[in-house]
């Protein structure tokens, strides 16, 4: 049998980079891996444990068939390396950081998956996005709007699963895993 793509997703600040670090050993211990993404974005900019490429370099290894799944956002580009579909294949459940925009065509490479929103009361994102520093008041105002469209979305049963990560980040974590034992088929 193999394993389930778990698809998680979340608005730029909702500490999705945080998440996975915090959940990486919990994770592994139910043999769970955290696929790493591939950004074009440089390495002291990325905050999360990816690996960055220049647009160039990026654009090579999409033509070559490296990324099981590739993606555009926010000026970037965004690969999952193929790697992913041996562990699947393996049996491995596979967390990857995914982007809402990229969910459907995801559905239709993985129909299994199992998708989760990272979701953060907007007074919270509002603050770390200023705090992260990376935009500007008018781009985060505009994050904020697309994030409630989407969320209100997936409160309309898009088949999403929602996260909380408003408050303490060992809690989301303890959710997190909840989530995804609680989704096993059988359970």
């Amino acid at each position: 049998m193999g394993g389930r793509l778990i698809y998680l997703m979340g608005p730029s600040g909702s500490g999705k980079d945080s998440l996975l670090q915090a959940a990486r050993g919990p994770l592994a211990a139910r043999g769970c891996r955290i696929a790493r993404r591939v950004i074009t974005r440089s390495a002291e900019a990325l905050g999360e444990e990816a690996l960055s490429l220049s647009p160039e370099q990026f654009e090579t290894q999409e033509r070559a068939g490296a990324f099981a799944m590739s993606w555009r956002a926010n000026g970037l580009a965004y690969g999952i390396p193929r790697q992913v579909d041996e562990w699947l294949a393996g049996g491995a459940d596979v967390l990857v950081n995914g982007s809402r925009a990229y969910l459907d065509e995801a559905r239709r490479r993985y129909p299994d998956l199992f998708a989760v929103l990272l979701a953060v009361d907007p007074a919270v994102l509002r603050r770390r996005l200023l705090a992260r520093g990376r935009e500007t008041p008018l781009e985060i105002e505009a994050r904020l709007a697309r994030n409630a469209q989407f969320a209100g979305g997936a409160a309309q049963g898009e088949r999403l699963q929602l996260l909380d990560n408003s408050g303490e980040l060992a809690a989301t974590v303890d959710q997190l895993l909840n989530l995804i034992e609680a989704s096993r088929p059988g359970v």
